[in-house]
């Protein structure tokens, strides 16, 4: 059985001071049952009063006599005489009256007594701090809270912050941080938070926050996500820094090499007795803004504190199951901050309890008094500064560290740090300074605890928590069977995934003449008209992470109607079939890209004249720069743009991905493929980019087909009827089917 044991502050009053701060809880204590009475009193008085029976029986019955003893009980429960507006004390209509007069300034007096034993408390904690009572800006911060005036309070707050600094100031209160949240809760006029301040008061576990009275189950709501973590790998200093024996100290250490990047740590340690046992480290929260990648942030430490199904728990629950412990496993959990917090919730679930048997909990700095481990047997240790704010949030600080003793059975260390600036104060480093110079007793009794743990650590391993698990790249576009392919360039794997792209498609509208003569060795294909024009489509890709290695295109094509059966507008009507049962598309034309392998799929997969040419395209913001390059000039001059496309889209509005169809051509066949889209894309209804073409020749002196093929449809110093952007694109595109046209 574990012994409790405290370390409380140094007082300069000797004896004398410790004698009138254990009297004053003492007082705390029978104040705080006095007003519970009270309180249950005025509930039991409140439910009489509301119980039809009664007023059936008062009013009809004896009706002089009964509206008498309602018009006595209405009084006891709403005169400062008798027992203060305390009508809220009953449930149900009565309960929203007494908030509503709540509001309005009623006060009731078992408030006003639980408020008394708050005082008692926070003046026990004066007598041991007594620079909080000779400090100026805490007195006044004091008076103004336990006087009910907000404004006066929030005024003394803001020059304790200015005159401190707000490290400073933090410490500063935390140790009456418990008291003032609960006097102010009591005495302000918001009904929310009334209970909390009587779970303060009283010693109870919190279920809200004490300043909003905001619900923990909806504090709790923010920290979403089913858990996940990963196994990785410590680089070559931190694994010559890992301890290499099982020691108190030596599991400290090893927590504040992982730091708070969302990291824990599992490690075998071969005991005395020549028995494997494990040892569990979790360190704290990190500081700054909350992380959606990581459950150790300020929103996964409210989440720790109030739900057991937290996904930092969740998490170590998944890196237990995969690092392999043995059922029935002898299991040490040594955390930090939050991570003392998810690590309660782990020893308090009475099915991992069952599984392995948790031999030791040490908290360092964590606020675990509302919890309790599943298995009795469980050594738990709780090591607290008075100064650090954290250990405070669930309503037990040092006020109450004698007047309520939930675990009479805990090993508790609750002490004092001369240099208490918070955050300094919750850092591990000052903890663990703490115990090897102030508080060499307690660091041997817990080493004495841990005993078993003590010898050779065989095998270490680290695990990456996040909040949810990452689903494979490219989920769930990506998420298909693959096929290898073999292709002049080498080996590619069909489909050709596109996680990482950028896609701008620009549409023209050109003579119908010009588009039949890019069509001249199929001229069985129906153009696509809009009106008396046809249309045509310029796209541009920026392709940075795709299975076919990154690459740069800008490719020109032809919408075309159905190959058998082509109608008029069938482009229109076809974009509401899915792509695999659409009979339209765009027949490729001329492609420029950058790659071999790009080069080769191109041809061999999908039967498109591709070419390699120097292509740069940039979306930057709303602003569009696609370019096909020429070679160098002489001397090593910067080549000129063949083919520009440039400008600003202009204003868009969020639209659908549409699916494509596209066609090649081989000696034998049509090539059809399909490219399956996801990402967000824009619709650019005006845009204001041009089209600019230059004659070139490519590297074997012939025309670039690109370049060609714009000049020949006279689309050189065109703007394009609308475009369609996509900053962040994914795709995936199968191999062609062949056609028998």
């Amino acid at each position: 059985m574990a012994t409790h044991h405290h370390v409380g502050a140094a007082h300069p009053g000797g004896a004398d001071a410790v004698a009138t701060a254990r009297l004053l809880r003492e007082a705390a204590l029978e104040v705080s049952r006095s007003a519970t009475d009270i309180r249950g009193a005025a509930a039991r008085a409140g439910a009489v009063l509301a119980d039809p029976g009664f007023t059936r029986s008062t009013t009809l019955r004896h009706p002089r006599s009964g509206l008498a003893a309602q018009g006595a009980l209405v009084r006891a429960l709403t005169r400062s005489s008798g027992l203060g507006f305390a009508v809220g004390a009953a449930g149900g209509w009565l309960k929203r009256l007494g908030g509503a007069g709540t509001v309005c300034g009623g006060e009731s007096l078992a408030n006003r007594v639980a408020v008394t034993s708050l005082r008692l408390r926070a003046a026990a904690v004066l007598v041991e701090h007594p620079e909080l009572r000779s400090d100026p800006g805490m007195r006044r911060l004091m008076d103004a809270v336990a006087g009910d005036r907000d404004v006066e309070a929030l005024r003394a707050l803001r020059a304790l912050m200015k005159d401190k600094g707000a490290e400073r100031a933090m410490s500063t209160l935390a140790p009456l941080f418990a008291e003032l949240s609960a006097i102010r809760a009591l005495l302000d006029e918001n009904p929310a938070n009334d209970v909390v301040g009587w779970q303060i008061a009283t010693g109870e576990a919190l279920h809200a926050d004490p300043w909003f009275g905001i619900s923990a189950r909806h504090l709790a709501a923010f920290d979403a996500g089913e858990g996940a973590a990963v196994p990785v790998e410590l680089d070559e200093d931190e694994r010559r820094s890992l301890a290499e024996e099982g020691s108190f100290m030596g599991f400290l250490r090893n927590i504040d090499l992982l730091r708070t990047d969302g990291r824990v740590l599992l490690q075998d340690v071969r005991g005395p007795d020549g028995v494997v046992r494990h040892v569990l480290h979790a360190p704290g929260m990190a500081p700054g803004r909350p992380r959606n990648d990581s459950p150790q942030d300020f929103v996964g430490a409210w989440s720790n504190l109030f739900d057991p199904e937290s996904p930092y728990t969740r998490g170590i629950l998944l890196a237990v199951e995969e690092y392999g412990l043995p059922a029935g496993a002898d299991l040490a959990l040594i955390g930090h901050s939050e991570g003392g917090i998810a690590l309660m919730n782990l020893a308090q679930n009475s099915a991992f309890c069952r599984r392995f048997r948790v031999t030791h909990v040490v908290a360092v700095g964590s606020p675990i008094d509302n919890k309790r481990p599943a298995d009795p047997r469980t050594w738990v240790a709780s090591v607290t500064n008075q100064h650090d704010l954290v250990p405070t949030l669930d309503g037990r600080g040092a006020g109450s560290g004698a007047v309520f003793t939930p675990h009479p059975d805990w090993y508790e260390v609750d002490y004092t740090d001369p240099h208490h600036e918070f955050p300094l104060c919750h850092s591990l480093g000052r903890y663990m300074a703490n115990l090897e110079e102030d508080l060499p007793e307690a660091r041997r009794d817990i080493d004495e605890a841990l005993a078993p743990y003590r010898g050779p650590v065989v095998r270490s391993q680290v695990y990456q928590l996040k909040d949810r698990a990452n689903p494979p790249q490219g989920y769930p576009l990506m998420a298909v069977p693959v096929t290898p392919a073999v292709t002049a360039a080498g080996p590619v794997e069909t489909p050709v995934r596109y996680y990482d792209s950028t896609a701008v498609v620009a549409f023209f509208a050109v003579d119908p003449g010009r588009a039949a003569g890019l069509l001249a060795d199929t001229a069985w294909m129906s153009p696509s008209r809009m009106g008396r024009r046809v249309l045509v489509a310029l796209s541009a890709y920026e392709h940075r992470c795709v299975s076919l290695g990154p690459y740069n295109e800008l490719s020109l094509a032809v919408l075309v109607n159905d190959l058998w059966r082509p109608r008029g507008h069938d482009v229109l009507r076809e974009l509401l079939r899915r792509a695999d049962t659409r009979r339209t598309g765009r027949q490729v034309t001329a492609v420029a890209v950058t790659t071999a392998e790009a080069e080769a799929a191109g041809r061999e997969l999908w039967g498109q004249p591709a070419t390699r040419a120097l292509v740069d395209v940039r979306l930057t913001g709303n602003r569009l720069h696609a370019a096909l390059t020429g070679p160098e000039g002489p001397g090593g001059t910067a080549a000129e743009p063949l083919v520009r496309l440039a400008g600003d889209l202009g204003p868009y509005v969020p639209a659908p991905h549409m699916d494509a169809v596209l066609y090649g051509r081989t000696k034998e066949a049509t090539l059809r493929s399909l490219v399956h889209c996801a990402g967000r894309q824009r619709f650019h209804a005006a845009p204001r980019v041009r089209l600019r073409c230059a004659p070139g020749t490519a590297a074997d002196g012939s025309e670039e087909p690109l370049v060609r093929q714009l000049r020949a449809l006279g689309l050189d110093g065109a703007r394009p009827l609308c475009v369609l952007s996509a900053p962040q694109y994914q795709a995936r595109r199968g191999s062609g089917a062949a056609l028998p046209r």
